[in-house]
This record gives structure tokens, C-alpha cells and sequence, in this order.
């Protein structure tokens, strides 16, 4: 489907994928998984100017999560690489792809060079309109914990009173306060599990899976998953 007949149906403001498959993209090819997140960050790339080019307001991609920190440190390295090179592209061309970049996630653990570029990037690009969310050292639990001790915080300190809490306030203290909880959430790689993955916000998602490695995730692959998006029926617990 072009961008043109995509446009005909109503895109999802918010739309986040699980980008999965990259170690096995590598190896069906006889290659180190390293290559397959070289080849999974330029899909990426494609990615996030397509959901530009067909109206998505928010995109948000699960790039490491804090598990991922038990893999190899070649690989960890690599990734880590590929974070700082795209980091570097994107400050060169903010004014001309004009994305705002979010993180969310524990960026303690990344290097002081890492941390000041991803915060300097959020900085200088707070004013365009396609919002991409890195979920980077994130997972949902960490997430959801890290808020109810902020929260817990503020009633210790006299600031808030437990009874004050309701979800609309809990959520301000979540990674992704004041953005809007994403109606599509897709994973490729064959996969069927959430993986720690925005488990707060995905209360109401629609789900889709798809038996294609995430290198390979193309726009007709995102064509095909909002318009399963637009086959489902989304009744929030109603009838």
C-alpha cells in the first residue's frame, strides 16, 4: 500500500514495535549478530520516515531492554556503537528530519558521552512533531516500580497524600507522561510474548504479531499490521 492509499484509513497516533530478530536475521546468513543490528537500525531508519510520511504522531521502539545486558559484551559493545553513531547522524540532522527523540529507560549505565548525547538530542529536538520513543535499559516492571517510589517519595516528603493516587496521576510518573498510550503495538521475529515491553500503557493495545525478522520489516509489512489494526473490534471492556 502507498503512503497515499495508507493515508485513506485513520493511522494510529501511537504505534510501538518490539524490534526483534536481529540475532537470527545474522545468523541464517552466517553472520555476527552484530551485523544483524547494523542491518536492524537501518530499517529503523526507513521506518520512522515512513510513520513520518503517513501521519504517525509516536513512535515507540524497544531498542535494549535491562535484560539484554546479559548478553555478550561484543555484542552489548556493538550495539552500544550503533547507539553513538546514530546519535551523532541525528544531531547533524535534526533540523532536516525534525523528530523528536525521547528516552525511556535507566541511561545511568550508559557512558557519561552516551547520556550527554541522548539528553542533548532530547533537548534540541523538543519541538517537532513525529515523537520517537527509545525504550533504552528499559523494562515495563522497572518502569512501573521506579514510579511508585517517586510517588511514595512525595507522600513521605508531605507533598501528596496516598489517597490522592488514581491512574491518571500515576501515570505523571511513568517515562511516558503526557504521551498517549499506543493503540498498535507489533512485534516481527515470530514471537507471540510482550516481553516487559510498555506494560502499563499496553493495558488497551492491539497486538500483532508477524513472522518477519525485523531487518526485513518493511512499510508494506507496517501497512499490513494497521490494517489488521483496523480489522480489529476495540471494545475497552465493553460489549
Amino acid at each position: 500500500m502507498a503512503p497515499s492509499e495508507q493515508k485513506a484509513l485513520p493511522v494510529p497516533a501511537h504505534i510501538g514495535i518490539i524490534m526483534d530478530g536481529n540475532g537470527r536475521w545474522a545468523k541464517k546468513r552466517g553472520l555476527p549478530r552484530t551485523a544483524g543490528h547494523k542491518a536492524g537500525a537501518e530499517t529503523f531508519r526507513r521506518i520512522a520516515t515512513y510513520c513520518g510520511e503517513i501521519g504517525v504522531k509516536y513512535l515507540t521502539v524497544y531498542a535494549f531492554s535491562t535484560e539484554n545486558w546479559k548478553r555478550s559484551e561484543e555484542e552489548v559493545s556493538g550495539i552500544m556503537r550503533l547507539l553513538d553513531r546514530y546519535l551523532d547522524e541525528a544531531l547533524q540532522d535534526l533540523d532536516k528530519k525534525k523528530v523528536r527523540a525521547c528516552f525511556y529507560g535507566d541511561l545511568s549505565r550508559l557512558s557519561p558521552e552516551l547520556r550527554k548525547k541522548c539528553l542533548e538530542i532530547q533537548e534540541r529536538s523538543k519541538d517537532y512533531e513525529l515523537q520517537v520513543n527509545f525504550c533504552f535499559n528499559y523494562g515495563g516492571r522497572m518502569e512501573i516500580v521506579q514510579a511508585a517510589q517517586r510517588f511514595a517519595q512525595e507522600v513521605q516528603s508531605g507533598k501528596r497524600a496516598p489517597e490522592e493516587l488514581t491512574e491518571a496521576l500515576f501515570e505523571n510518573y511513568l517515562y511516558s507522561a503526557g504521551v498517549p498510550d499506543p493503540e498498535l503495538i507489533i512485534r516481527p521475529s515470530g514471537e507471540q510474548r510482550t516481553s516487559n515491553f510498555l506494560l502499563w500503557q499496553s493495558a488497551y493495545s492491539e497486538y500483532v504479531f508477524m513472522n518477519v525478522l525485523w531487518p526485513d520489516f518493511s512499510p508494506a509489512d507496517l501497512d499490513a499490521a494497521i490494517a489488521e489494526y483496523h480489522r480489529r473490534n476495540r471494545r475497552f471492556g465493553g460489549v
